[in-house]
């Protein structure tokens, strides 16, 4: 009885008591008296389809049909039949009526006739879209007839639904009954609720009622008629109104002429078995068709087959209709990668599909399979990643980022192959605006760090160059600890000299952000050593970044006449407009015609291109004359570059560093800001140096011991090998000295670079001990040389 006190709550908006399902607006057209209703679910708001049949009377034979469709419906599970979910009865009392209402929820499906006029396809991707939707309701015929030996009887436009994802499914399962053999004689209908139909859609025998020929006939003979009936509705856009206009082919394709014609012949026994049009059938042979058959069996197809199909699959992709390579091959390709059966050139196509949807659909369907695969093992799949990072970067977002891709994406900075380093790298250009701080200086600096000193040359360029890029992501701290330290410790002393030549343009790009004392006391100094670089477009560049840094003081020095010293705040972007993101990625060996960097030649052009049409004539493209590292004769005994294990660093980063990381001496930790020069000392050597001669007399081997003065200013001690040597300048031979350059063993208070250079370094020569016999005069060398160390 509780049965029968269920009730339906006035609105449709509001649903019946014991369905879990708001029913929403009805769809125009439905099979018989159905009506279709658009409807979510209570719980997660997801989209179903709902189909009601209402009657007057409990013993009515539409609602017996019904019936018969929802137990058909609900035991009967193939890809091409409509997937059923739920089901119930109600039963609602108006004064002395009743009123019986049957429920099927399914999942989210749209009438055939409504989403052939809302897609409008046209021409060739009309013809191959119907093609695969006749495919599919073939092979659910079949099944029903040859497997199941069932007969649908209601093959029709009216009986077929689509999907979200534009997969033709059959339903109306209202007339389905067995095909029985057993009673060839006998005059029951196989068929009982067959009057359900329309005479148009009959074929002659079942319109006769002709039940003992039905019985003789094979299972398929009524619904291959149905299916004919199905195309000729499709291809002539109308409701089939009678059965002679099916004699009307011309709109039918020509090559499915002969198959429809089979189809619809006038003895059930000559009729053509749906299984038999699948197969055999031309029209089915077509791109989209091939291409969403070969995606549905990817687990059956070997590697070659794979990597074959995908290469293509872009390419191909822009052929198809649009619609059904988004809502269709997308979410097979998605789901292939997330689940590991697709091969790694799938992800092109993926990406290449995900551009033609919006950003919330892409950030939808594509997002999330992105982000599980860069946990994934594969090599192949993570170079992918990195290679296509800039068309889905800005999708992610900052908590994705920072949470879910970026550990996954820091692996690769220890990676074995230089390939796989450099990309990472790269991709950080993208990656580094979505990071936290806590990220940026407790992580990303210390593997940058150790780029910065990477066997390979382009990686050490194009950390520098990343970096000035990067720049004015990092706090005002961090900045201030890194940037110079970075720039002229590593970057000007690096054998490379597009290295060198990245360094300055770095500086140069983040000018605003050093104050006038940084500028005055530690980069002019080391820019300024360049401007005698062997490299010509290092030179170039030197004395460029020279003239950015002297117009910075000189507006500085007239800010300060004129009584305004709010300090060089601003002077770097007011002397050089658009600094920002004016360094372009060095060209790497690495990726030149897929050969590793060891196999390049010697000499190697590696051109610094800048990505900015506005950028100033500091960051002008320089030349691509090839660098030679050892391009006179008196580098012939520079010291080697660094090696990764190098401990020359940018000072302390702090905010979470890892322990393991703390223990790793192999970073910027050693290195500290230079404290200012006393001016008084400074000037007072410079002062004194002015007066002295140009040529001065060599001393003697024992007057350089004793002539030693004591340094008392603090200056920070390079623990590492001094890379002076290996980009001075070659010191001149004749005995007049333009450049006041001494020999090694000068007394300290006659160089003047102790008052105006860089730190002063300590010296490699040891105090000469007595009884050794006579000493031999070191090599000239400008700069500090080498200091014995040991590990």
């Amino acid at each position: 009885m509780l049965k029968f006190l269920k009730g339906v709550v006035g609105g449709s908006s509001t649903g019946i008591k014991d369905l879990p399902y708001n029913i929403g607006d009805p769809y125009p057209s439905a099979w018989g008296s159905w009506t279709h209703f658009r409807a979510t679910s209570k719980d997660d708001g997801s989209p179903v389809s709902i189909f009601s049949l209402s009657g007057s009377n409990a013993q009515d034979g539409h609602l017996a049909a019904g019936r018969n469709g929802v137990k058909r419906l609900r035991t009967v599970r193939h890809p091409n039949i409509l997937s059923f979910l739920h089901s119930t009865e109600t039963e609602t009392f108006d004064s002395s009526t009743t009123k019986v209402t049957i429920y099927i929820v399914t999942e989210p499906v749209m009438p055939l006739s409504e989403k052939i006029k809302e897609l409008g396809l046209e021409g060739t991707q009309r013809d191959e879209y119907y093609a695969w939707g006749l495919h599919q309701i073939a092979k659910a015929v079949s099944f029903l007839n040859n497997d199941c030996k069932l007969v649908h009887g209601n093959v029709s436009l009216a009986s077929v639904v689509v999907t979200q994802t534009l997969d033709w499914k059959l339903h109306a399962f209202d007339v389905l009954s067995e095909f029985d053999v057993n009673k060839e004689a006998s005059m029951v209908p196989m068929l009982p609720y067959a009057w359900l139909v329309g005479a148009q859609y009959k074929p002659t025998e079942l319109l006769n009622s002709d039940w003992a020929t039905i019985r003789k006939s094979q299972p398929w003979a009524i619904d291959s008629w149905g299916l004919g009936c199905l195309i000729y509705e499709i291809f002539s856009g109308m409701k089939l109104g009678r059965t002679e206009e099916l004699k009307n082919t011309a709109s039918i394709p020509k090559s499915l002429l002969p198959d429809y014609q089979r189809l619809l012949s006038a003895m059930p026994s000559r009729r053509l078995n749906t299984s038999k049009l699948i197969e055999n059938s031309e029209y089915f042979q077509n791109k989209l068709v091939d291409t969403i058959h070969f995606m549905e069996i990817l687990n059956l197809k070997d590697s070659v087959e794979k990597d074959t199909f995908f290469r293509k699959l872009p390419n191909l992709a822009e052929q198809l209709p649009r619609q059904i390579v988004l809502k269709k091959l997308l979410p097979l390709l998605a789901s292939a990668l997330e689940f590991g059966s697709a091969a790694a050139p799938a992800l092109t196509a993926v990406l290449k599909m995900g551009s033609w949807l919006s950003t919330d659909e892409f950030s939808a369907k594509v997002t999330p399979t992105i982000v599980k695969l860069f946990a994934s093992n594969d090599r192949a799949i993570r170079v992918g990643l990195l290679q296509h990072i800039d068309q889905y970067g800005e999708s992610l977002s900052s908590q994705i980022v920072d949470e879910q891709v970026y550990p996954h994406v820091a692996t690769g900075f220890a990676d074995t192959s230089a390939f796989l380093r450099e990309l990472t790298l790269k991709s950080m250009l993208v990656i580094s605006p979505k990071l936290s701080q806590r990220t940026i200086s407790g992580s990303l600096l210390k593997y940058l760090s150790k780029l910065q000193v990477d066997e390979e040359p382009a990686i050490r360029t194009n950390t520098t160059i990343l970096l000035g890029n990067i720049a004015s992501y990092l706090n005002e701290g961090t900045r201030k600890r890194v940037l110079i330290n970075a720039f002229t410790a590593r970057a000007l002393r690096d054998t490379f000299s597009p290295a060198r030549g990245a360094g300055i343009m770095a500086l140069c790009a983040t000018s605003s952000y050093y104050d006038i004392t940084e500028i005055a006391t530690r980069i002019l100094p080391n820019v300024i050593v360049l401007t005698i670089d062997p490299d010509s477009d290092v030179r170039s560049k030197a004395f460029q970044a020279v003239d950015q840094f002297l117009q910075i003081l000189k507006q500085y020095q007239e800010k300060e006449n004129s009584g305004d010293t709010t300090g060089a705040a601003g002077l770097g972007m007011q002397s050089i407009p658009a600094n920002a993101s004016l360094l372009g990625w060095a060209m790497s060996s690495l990726t030149l015609k897929g050969k590793p960097s060891e196999q390049a030649p010697a000499t190697l052009s590696v051109p610094l291109t800048s990505t900015s049409s506005n950028a100033s004539s500091v960051m002008d493209t320089p030349s691509t004359a090839p660098v030679h590292e050892h391009s006179t004769s008196d580098f012939a005994d520079q010291p080697v570059p660094e090696s990764p294990t190098s401990t020359d660093g940018w000072g302390e980063l702090e905010n979470g560093i890892d322990e393991a990381i703390e223990a790793d001496k192999n970073g910027w930790d050693d290195i500290e800001p230079l404290e200012e020069p006393k001016p008084s000392p400074a000037l007072a050597n410079i002062q004194a140096a002015q007066k002295r001669p140009v040529s001065q007399p060599a001393l003697q081997p024992k007057q350089v011991a004793s002539s030693q003065p004591k340094i008392t200013a603090k200056v920070t001690k390079h623990d590492d090998d001094d890379l002076w040597d290996s980009i001075a300048a070659p010191a001149p031979r004749t005995a007049s000295k333009p450049l006041n350059v001494k020999r090694a063993g000068t007394a300290g208070d006659d160089d003047l670079w102790n008052a105006i250079a860089a730190p002063a370094p300590v010296t490699r020569a040891q105090p000469l001990a007595a009884g050794r016999g006579r000493a031999k005069p070191a090599s000239q060398s400008l700069g500090a040389q080498r200091k014995n160390r040991t590990s």
